[in-house]
């Protein structure tokens, strides 16, 4: 984290809105892409920006290590993706799977789609933030509040149940 956005999250704890709202806006690119991995709705992804937003401005006095303003940003994200992920589990996207059945050519993308989402909170958490964000392992580490070792073995355990899901959908699909 830069200098000038340290002193921006030191600014921010003391109450100045304007500097909370640049930093957020300095991550709303990489939130949203975030967002709308988890959530799979443009409108979703925007409520979970608004709700992060929110949760930030509430919370920001309780951040502990300034440095690490933007984990903790992105935490506050996926912990809202895993609540409303959480609550819509129960419904069934009919329109996603008549849609699957017209385009079988997208059958993969969308079958290893929801293979990840099958996966466990944990697993299903590393994989997305490593393959579909391009984080690295220290950083995931870091946003999951874990050791650098338990997110490769998560990682590692995540992408052979991943892999061993497709095989039995796809024949002898790799991931």
């Amino acid at each position: 984290m830069s200098e000038l956005d340290l002193t921006m999250v030191k600014r921010a704890k003391k109450g100045d809105e304007d500097a909370l709202y640049q930093l957020i806006t300095s991550h709303k690119e990489q939130l949203y892409r975030m967002a709308i991995s988890y959530l799979k709705n443009e409108d979703d992804a925007i409520e979970a920006i608004q709700e992060t937003t929110y949760r930030a401005y509430k919370g920001i006095k309780k951040l502990r290590k300034n440095e690490y303003f933007t984990t903790w940003l992105i935490r506050i994200l996926l912990n809202y993706c895993h609540d409303e992920i959480k609550k819509k589990k129960r419904v069934i996207y009919s329109d996603r799977l008549l849609h699957s059945m017209e385009a079988p050519e997208k059958n993969s993308s969308i079958e290893t789609e929801d293979a990840i989402h099958s996966l466990n909170e944990p697993y299903r958490n590393v994989i997305m933030l490593k393959y579909l964000h391009d984080l690295k392992i220290s950083e995931i580490a870091e946003i999951l509040e874990c050791p650098e070792g338990t997110v490769k073995t998560w990682l590692h355990k995540g992408l052979g149940l991943l892999r061993s899901q497709l095989k039995e959908k796809e024949g002898d699909f790799h991931v």
